[in-house]
Formats: C-alpha cells, sequence, structure tokens
C-alpha cells in the first residue's frame, strides 16, 4: 500500500478567474473537493507544498489526508483525481480531490514498474514496455504506489501480459486478461538480417528461388 500523506488546506470563498488569479500569484493552487457522499466546495494549498509531493511520487493519482481548514469535515481522505496543468509552463493551475471512503473500492491509474533483466535482452533483443500505466481498482488500504512486475523470464517473442502477470493482494483491473503490459523483440538489424538471408542472392552467386522464377518470366516476355 502506498503510504497516506498529509496536506493542508483551506476552504476558500471566492470564485472566479480574478480571485483565481489573485491565488496564484499569492503561491497557492485552486482545488475543489467533491465525492458521493458530500457536497463539493472549493479549497486553496499551497504551491510549494503539493509540488513536493508530486515530486516524491510516481503517480499524480495518490491518496492525501486533507487538512482542511474552516470545513465542517476537516479531515478527509481524499484520492488526487486529476491534475491541470498549464499547456507550455507545465505549472500546476487546479487540481480536483475526490473524497472516498475507506470501505469502498476506489479506481486509479498507478505506473508500471519492469525489474529483472529479461533473457531475451541478454540475447540482443529489446523490452519493449507497452503499458506504462493500468488503471486499477481496489480498496484505498490496498492502493500502491506502482505495479511491479519482473521480466526476467522473457525471451525473444515472449510477453508479459495482463492474466499472466501478478497483481497485488486485493488489486484488480478490469483490463482483459491479452492485453500486453511489455514484450520482447528482435531488433531491427535482426529482422533485416533474416529477410536478407530467406529472399536475397547469397554470397557464392547462387540466386534463390524467387529471383529465379522472376527472371524466367523476364526471359519468356522478352521472347
Amino acid at each position: 500500500m502506498a503510504d497516506q500523506i498529509n496536506l493542508k488546506a483551506e476552504k476558500r470563498e471566492a470564485i472566479g478567474s480574478a480571485s483565481v488569479g489573485r491565488l496564484r500569484r499569492a503561491g497557492f493552487i485552486p482545488g475543489v473537493v467533491y465525492g458521493a457522499a458530500q457536497d463539493n466546495y472549493a479549497v486553496q494549498i499551497e504551491s510549494k507544498a503539493f509540488e513536493d509531493i508530486l515530486r516524491h511520487s510516481a503517480s499524480e493519482q495518490i491518496l492525501v489526508n486533507l487538512q482542511i481548514e474552516g470545513a465542517k469535515e476537516p479531515d478527509k481522505l481524499a484520492l488526487i483525481q486529476a491534475v491541470q496543468h498549464h499547456s507550455i509552463s507545465d505549472k500546476i493551475l487546479h487540481v480536483d480531490f475526490n473524497a472516498v471512503s475507506e470501505e469502498n473500492e476506489i479506481h486509479a491509474k498507478v505506473p508500471v514498474e519492469l525489474t529483472g533483466e529479461a533473457i531475451g535482452f541478454k540475447q540482443g533483443g529489446i523490452l519493449d514496455t507497452l503499458l506504462h500505466h493500468i488503471e486499477v481498482h481496489c480498496l484505498p488500504k490496498d492502493l500502491p504506489s506502482s505495479l511491479t512486475f519482473d521480466v526476467s523470464d522473457l525471451d525473444i517473442g515472449e510477453s508479459l501480459s495482463i492474466g499472466s502477470a501478478e497483481f497485488p493482494k486485493g488489486v484488480a483491473t478490469s483490463l482483459d486478461d491479452s492485453v500486453l503490459i511489455a514484450i520482447v523483440n528482435e531488433t531491427r538489424a535482426a529482422l533485416s538480417e533474416t529477410a536478407d538471408e530467406d529472399g536475397t542472392e547469397t554470397g557464392d552467386g547462387t540466386e534463390t528461388e524467387d529471383q529465379g522464377a522472376a527472371d524466367e518470366g523476364e526471359g519468356q516476355s522478352q521472347g
């Protein structure tokens, strides 16, 4: 399970683009807290504190213990549902917090971490990661900070799929078992060499079957 992090916030009453602009210039990030069992309300959090949390996390979708000054319920377990970034500067503009219950499942995207050196890689293959994040569902207490899979046994042409991957206890995904997480492919150079061996003239002047057939057809058309 990922560690739950304490994050201080303040309930805010002022809304609108002008007030939000002043808020950002003062070093705060505007946000909203929502959930199925509560009303939505606006909050503000310190930019530096929030950025430090994300800097030490592999994912933006993490659980935090919101400590909200001015709210009826000052302590809220919440999932960082969405983080809005500026398209050019990448500065954080807004944060959505989804208040959750410890008894109900949550859905979150968790980063994939591959460990071990694949057998196929040692033989000259390339390990391609096809899924960098996987959406999982689990209780808040079971949410992992990352999904770690060992690829040491993968040979060239072999893959790791959802069905063959071992997920942490209490964690599941709705993806089909056939969806690939990673695969070991041959390098382009190796594929090119194989193609040359199958379809080009050999070094001693012997022509391939395909080329011979093509030459024979050319001779008939000329006659």
